[in-house]
């Protein structure tokens, strides 16, 4: 039926669905289904042109007044929602109403057109071949009579039932209506699509998808997947129920983002992933430089619609969002955009536009959040590496605090601040402190929970630690680091065939995950399987070139195999290195262990110490340390450290 427009002479039927052009009603197997008037014209335009588009304006010319454009998109999208909802059909999988990205909708379901009360005199007469005769097999006869009496009996129980609803017997219409409005406590926000599709503008919708999960993951009562899991669902073509299994949600926010200069219009679909049924839909528009204002405004409509009650500080957090300067906005979302691709050239670019957006805004507080995190991880040996922590935790130090003199209600600069007192101060209380004010704001902070569970783990609190870790990778499922973290907790508790498994799931995600290798090559070496060690080691050397920690492991492996000529090689190497670039000492302790000269790896161990090697902390959890415990000059190490007992 597609490409031309068909006339019915009143009655429209499709699937199990029957529309009365005539008298506006909407029944579903004979039952009637309220639909209000603005959805129902909808319905009815869609239906004189199936398989058609019919365009976003040829439905505001027709059916709207002349008003303005966000309350028609609002209006618009809300009709949309409650025609999808009586259908029961979803926008992710769609069996009747199609979206056309931003232009329009179609509807794709065959339909049969018929008159339901057709004439005596105009009703054809039954052919004496197509006569309905009744059946000479008395089972025959029987089965008709059973079939009459289930018939009977389902009409019979549908009147009770509506009887019960009616009369509200036994609180039976209240317990219905608390079963179709259920809480919602899980929820997983899709990447919004970019409108129009302009991948220079993909930063954009990147960045507001962020600052809806970020805000949402500030109520405590509400699990929502971190944005590295949801963003493996960009462009995806699965179905929401699909989706919502992988990721173990109630709910899905789909929708679209358009920027047009220094607007910017957010429009979200809530479905329930169960059911595939729509539970809310709104349209928002602000100008730029009030997006933070819509964003807060998008997560209190949603925690209103799933029953999620909000602490006055929630409510007070999406509500007083302040004005941003809309050039250090999009600066801003540049920097986190590159930022969590976690390479030296994606932090260099991220660190030059954060800092970008400070010059536009020197009181934007997220700016020096996003300054403050790559300081972090330029000082970290297992991501980028490279600088001494001692150089660069104080430059991240002073940004998480300038972030927090501005804003002292973001939850990431007390995120990073904590780190800096773990791993630069050794100051365990200040910095648990500050893990937990940093989840108190935002509980669903899957990162501030994974370094929290560095804390744990290595003041030795391994319980609490693997909850923190386990919750997550509730947040982030899908995450390689958060992954990789569980099989790192496996690996320093000595549960060498568990880290093994947990390693490999996360190559799953990332063949090409550089970490996981390395890892896995060291839970092999604790296992003695040295070739095995050396293999994924090379791997991870080959991901990371110029990563001098991997190569102190390989030395590692090297020495404690046997290979004393391979474990001298890769000193002199690093030595050598270590006249023009940052060599971390802790790891070149490691391979003196491993080749039993205690003296020299405690001058390295000493250095580390000096230098605030990241790697510190674990001295009492590290199993290649195990060989040197009961040294004075080890244990003299942990108490000048200072790690809790």
């Amino acid at each position: 039926m597609a490409g031309r427009s068909v006339s019915y002479p009143g009655v429209v039927r499709f699937a199990a669905f029957e529309v009365d052009l005539r008298t506006g009603e909407l029944r579903k197997q004979g039952i009637k289904i309220r639909l209000q008037e603005k959805p129902f014209q909808i319905l009815a335009l869609l239906l004189e042109r199936p398989g058609e588009l019919v365009t976003r304006e040829e439905l505001r010319q027709k059916l709207w007044s002349a008003d303005t454009f966000v309350d028609f998109d609002h209006s618009l999208g809300t009709a949309i929602a409650k025609l999808r909802q009586a259908l029961g059909d979803s926008a992710q999988s769609s069996r009747f109403v199609e979206t056309v990205g931003g232009r329009g909708y179609r509807f794709i379901a065959p339909l049969i057109a018929s008159d339901p009360n057709p004439s005596p005199a105009t009703a054809p007469a039954a052919s004496p071949d197509t006569q309905v005769r009744p059946p000479a097999d008395p089972s025959a006869r029987r089965l008709q009579r059973v079939a009459a009496a289930i018939a009977v009996g389902l009409i019979s129980g549908a009147l009770l039932i509506a009887v019960f609803l009616g009369l509200n017997i036994a609180g039976s219409r209240d317990w219905l209506r608390r079963q179709s409005n259920r809480p919602v406590h899980s929820l997983a926000v899709l990447p919004l699509e970019n409108l129009p599709a302009d991948p220079a503008q993909d930063y954009f919708a990147d960045g507001m998808t962020d600052a809806l999960i970020a805000n949402l993951a500030q109520i405590g009562n509400l699990r929502v997947i971190s944005r590295t899991s949801a963003m493996q669902y960009k462009a995806t073509k699965k179905p929401l129920s699909q989706i919502a299994r992988e990721l173990n949600v109630e709910a899905v926010l789909e929708g679209s983002v358009l920027r047009s200069e220094n607007r910017v219009r957010i429009t979200a679909e809530l479905v329930d992933a169960n059911s595939d049924t729509h539970l809310w839909a709104g349209t928002y528009e602000r100008d730029l430089r009030d997006v933070l204002s819509l964003q807060g405004a998008v997560a209190r409509d949603i925690a209103q619609q799933i029953r999620v009650k909000l602490t006055p500080e929630q409510h007070a957090r999406l509500s007083g969002s302040q004005a941003v300067d809309p050039e250090a906005y999009q600066l801003y979302i540049k920097g986190r955009y590159f930022w969590v691709k976690r390479d030296q050239e994606s932090l260099n670019r991220a660190m030059d536009y954060f800092r970008q957006a400070v010059d536009h805004d020197p009181g934007y507080a997220a700016a020096y959040s996003g300054i403050a995190d790559c300081y972090l991880l330029f000082g970290s040996s297992f991501d980028v590496g490279g600088q001494a922590p001692s150089e660069v935790l104080p430059k991240a130090r002073s940004a998480a605090m300038k972030a927090l003199e501005l804003d002292s209600g973001l939850a990431e600069p007390h995120n990073s601040i904590a780190y800096v007192r773990l791993n630069s101060d050794w100051d365990w209380p200040g910095a648990e402190a500050e893990f937990k004010r940093s989840l108190e704001l935002n509980p669903g902070y899957s990162h501030g929970h994974h370094w929290y569970a560095h804390l744990l783990f290595s003041s030795g609190r391994t319980e609490e630690a693997l909850a923190e870790s386990r919750r997550a990778l509730e947040l982030d499922p899908l995450s390689p680091i958060i992954n990789l973290h569980l099989g790192w907790h496996y690996l320093y508790t000595r549960q060498y065939d568990r880290a093994l498994d947990q390693l490999a799931k996360t190559l799953e995600l990332n063949p090409n995950y550089a970490l996981a290798h390395w890892y896995r090559g060291l839970a092999f070496e604790q296992k003695k399987m040295y070739p095995e060690a050396l293999n994924e080691m090379s791997r991870a050397r080959d991901l990371l070139p110029g990563n001098l920690a991997v190569e102190s492991d390989i030395g590692h492996v090297y020495a404690v195999s046997g290979n004393k000529r391979e474990a001298e090689r890769i000193i002199s190497v690093l030595k050598r290195e270590s006249a023009h670039r940052y060599v971390n000492l802790y790891e070149l302790s490691s391979i003196y262990l491993g080749l039993g000269a205690n003296d020299h790896a405690f001058e390295s161990l000493e250095g580390a110490f000096r230098e605030r090697s990241d790697q510190m902390i674990y001295l009492k959890v590290d199993p290649r340390l195990d060989a040197v415990r009961s040294d004075p000059r080890f244990q003299d190490l942990v108490r000048r450290v200072g790690i809790p007992d």
